[in-house]
Order: structure tokens, then C-alpha cells, then sequence
């Protein structure tokens, strides 16, 4: 991020700062993405030293996003019956919901379904354009946490703008207008506290203006792409047209092929299925 970003992001760069560090479990499940060697045990084992985030994996591991074919009870069920990615990511998932405090008249289920959407179409898109899956899942979730920090710091102009992004995709023109900077700069902060790995860092720095920004940064693009997807479905939009019309450009550089993501999106509904267990 250059000096005039970073000058703009200073205040909320702040609030990022005075966030807890990252608790010891999510650290070392961010870590492990460096690893191939993780087992399904290491992982249950791991996952179970907080007992409140056992207990939320859990409830998401029966939820109808996943709908095991019987009840499961342990983390070690959850496990064999998910894998290694899915629990990761379901783990990485309340971990980062029960990092930020509640905020009076914000609505989190709201903010949460569509970050959960947004993380499962960041996949799809980092397989075709060859990207590493699991770190744009982990992505996806990063994405929009930004916003929680402007809203912390100012609240009366994030909701303002919240109300004028009436058109798909136009919250960050609105965000650097009023307030200088995009909620990606600022989650590239946050991520940067909570010492991310240096390619996500980037991306999210870089998804505020993916063709913009140099070198150009594919995972940036993908993360981008996803929030819009993200958005359109949660408008019951077609979110092929949302992306054609909001990124011709980006499209056309990536050589996004349209149908085969179409055919790849995973469906809606199950993408955002398990937020209510989420919240509790």
C-alpha cells in the first residue's frame, strides 16, 4: 500500500490495531495453509482447544449446508465426514465471526451471508484461474471486514453509504469518495495485523482496484469478482450480467470463461445455509 493509501487509512488502520491479536487456534489454522503434511486428527485435536469454537464447529458441521446422514457428535466425526479443507474452512469461518464485538444496528446476519457467499465463489474462480482455493476461501471471509472497522470508527458515514450503494458493486466509489479509502485497503491492514500471509495481504489491497493496481494480482481479481457474484445473488440478481456489466475489462483480461463458471457456482441457498449457527 503506498504513503497516500496508507495516510488515508490511518484511523482505521488504528482500530485494526487496538483489535485482540489473532486467538492462538486461528493463528495456527492460518498457518497451516503452508502445510500439506495436516491430518485430519492434527486438525480435530487442534480445533478442540477452544471449547467455544468446538462447539460452533459442531453446530455448522450438522447444519443444512452440509447435511451429514446422522447426527455428528464429535470433532473427530467431523472430521471424517468433512475433510481436512471443508473443516478448515468451516473452523476459519467462526473464528473470524467471533473476532469482531457486535455493533449496535448493524446487521450481522446480513454482513455474515454474504461474506459466507463471497468466500464460497472466491473457489471457483481461483480454480480457473489456477490460484490456490483455500487461501481464496480464507480470502472471501477477509474481504468485507474492512467495513466492520469503518463502521467502528465512523459509524453515521458507513451506514450513509451503505444506503447510497444502491447499484451492484458501487460501495467502494462511494466508500473512496466520502471517506478516502475502500474497505479492501483497509481489511489489507487488518490482515497485515494479524500477520496473514503476504499474498492475501496483497490481494486485498489490490481487489479496491484490481486493474489498477501493480504488479497485477489474480487472486485480487478473483476476490473482487466473488463479492460481486456475492452481492447480485443476494438481490436475486443474474450475477453473469452483474459481472459483464460492472467488469468488461477485468473479464476480458483474465480470459474468464462465463459458462464454465456458471456451471461451477456452487447454489446460493447452501453457500449461505449455515450462517444462523454461525452467529451462535
Amino acid at each position: 500500500m503506498n504513503a497516500v493509501v496508507t495516510s488515508r487509512t490511518d484511523r482505521f488502520v488504528q482500530q485494526a490495531c487496538a483489535l485482540p491479536a489473532m486467538p492462538e487456534v486461528a493463528n495456527k489454522l492460518l498457518r497451516s495453509f503452508d502445510r500439506d503434511d495436516l491430518s485430519l486428527n492434527e486438525l480435530a485435536g487442534l480445533i478442540g482447544r477452544d471449547q467455544t469454537l468446538s462447539a460452533r464447529v459442531l453446530r455448522l458441521a450438522n447444519s443444512a449446508r452440509y447435511s451429514p446422514s446422522r447426527s455428528v457428535t464429535s470433532l473427530n466425526e467431523a472430521a471424517m465426514t468433512l475433510g481436512t479443507r471443508t473443516l478448515r474452512d468451516l473452523a476459519l469461518s467462526a473464528c473470524m465471526v467471533g473476532m469482531f464485538p457486535s455493533i449496535p444496528g448493524f446487521d450481522r446476519l446480513a454482513f455474515w451471508r454474504t461474506t459466507l457467499a463471497t468466500a464460497a465463489y472466491a473457489q471457483p474462480l481461483a480454480r480457473f484461474l489456477e490460484e490456490d482455493e483455500d487461501a481464496a476461501y480464507l480470502g472471501g471471509l477477509m474481504l468485507r471486514t474492512g467495513q466492520l472497522l469503518m463502521l467502528m470508527v465512523d459509524p453515521d458515514m458507513t451506514q450513509r453509504i451503505g444506503r447510497l450503494s444502491l447499484e451492484i458493486d458501487s460501495r467502494i466509489s462511494f466508500e473512496n469518495s466520502l471517506l478516502g479509502c475502500s474497505h479492501p485497503e483497509i481489511t489489507a491492514e487488518l490482515a497485515r495485523h494479524w500477520r496473514f500471509p503476504n499474498t492475501l495481504v496483497t490481494a486485498f489491497g489490490a481487489a479496491s482496484h484490481p486493474m489498477e493496481i501493480r504488479p497485477f494480482s489474480r487472486m485480487g481479481a478473483a476476490l473482487r469478482l466473488a463479492g460481486v457474484i456475492a452481492e447480485a445473488r443476494e438481490r436475486d440478481l443474474d450475477p453473469i450480467e452483474a459481472l459483464q456489466s460492472t467488469h468488461p475489462d477485468l473479464i476480458q483480461h483474465l480470459k474468464l470463461d462465463l459458462d464454465w463458471l456458471q456451471a461451477h457456482l456452487p447454489d446460493h441457498r447452501l453457500a449461505v445455509a449455515s450462517v444462523d449457527d454461525l452467529m451462535h
